[in-house]
């Protein structure tokens, strides 16, 4: 199956007034290079979160934005009344002639006056927190799916055009050695004295240099391979482009020894093909 490496799923839940919403978007990268931004509240279970999205997502450049938001009031400031009774009245035995006022404005600012009360991640916030990170990829994962059947059907596409233009060639091949043959044969005319033994081991030998079939057969394989890892095997991305590779080795050589107009422009042709297919291939898992 073709998944695209393009993605984005989104999730949000709400545990006890905090309402937490996860976004994740990729784009193609060589391997998996993740960044994510995080509350504070949740910083200690970056390291699990990190570890899940890399076991689902696999490979890519990933965003992954965990955002948190307060539905309902709450005092989290604890002011600690007693201590600061102790702060003020300690400043007064030092200078006694100040407005009370002014001494608890120096009292507040004093060390443990005023304190956050302690607020701890709990068991059941955090598992509410990874049902949403796996709903998100949940969803990141459809968005990979439909975008990878698009990219399926382009590619077949482009295959099945190569593969055409490959068909093509043959009704040329004899063509083009009979046209080499009479080109050989009228220069041979042109002089006299010429050993004819040795012109035609040079025609045999130029006319085997100019055999494609061997080109012919490998660029075949070529394509069928590649339509076979695209249709059969899971996070073929690399694969698949390894065998474009390949596939371009052989349509270059074919150029190189077409010596035809019309093997040159179908070449063309299966170049332009080539170009999309390695365009499309970086962005398969």
């Amino acid at each position: 199956m073709i998944l695209s490496m393009t993605g984005f799923g989104r999730a949000e839940g709400v545990f006890e007034g905090k309402k937490i919403t996860i976004d994740i978007k990729s784009l193609n990268s060589k391997s998996f290079d993740l960044n994510i931004k995080i509350p504070l509240r949740y910083k200690e279970k970056e390291f699990e979160i990190r570890k899940i999205l890399n076991d689902r997502i696999i490979r890519g450049k990933v965003d992954c934005y965990v955002n948190l938001e307060n539905l309902e009031e709450s005092n989290d400031v604890k002011i600690n009344k007693s201590l600061i009774d102790s702060y003020v009245k300690e400043l007064k035995n030092i200078a006694s002639d100040g407005p009370d006022f002014e001494y608890l404005k120096m009292a507040v600012r004093l060390p443990d006056a005023i304190t956050s009360r302690p607020d701890e991640l709990t068991e059941g916030e955090w598992e509410s927190l990874a049902k949403i990170v796996y709903a998100a990829i949940d969803r990141f994962e459809e968005f990979r799916k439909t975008e990878g059947s698009i990219l399926h059907e382009e590619l077949n596409r482009n295959i099945q055009n190569i593969d055409k233009y490959l068909s093509e060639v043959i009704p040329f091949e004899e063509e083009r050695i009979v046209s080499v043959k009479e080109r050989y044969q009228k220069t041979l005319k042109e002089f006299e004295n010429v050993d004819e033994t040795r012109f035609y081991q040079e025609m045999a030998y130029f006319t085997e240099k100019l055999d494609i079939s061997e080109e012919k057969v490998r660029l075949g394989q070529h394509l069928k391979y590649y339509k076979e890892v695209m249709d059969n095997e899971d996070f073929n991305g690399k694969k698949l482009g390894f065998i474009s590779q390949e596939i371009g080795r052989e349509i270059n050589t074919l150029g190189s020894k077409a010596n035809h107009a019309a093997i040159q422009k179908l070449v063309v042709m299966m170049k332009d093909d080539l170009e999309k297919i390695k365009e499309q291939t970086l962005n398969v898992l």
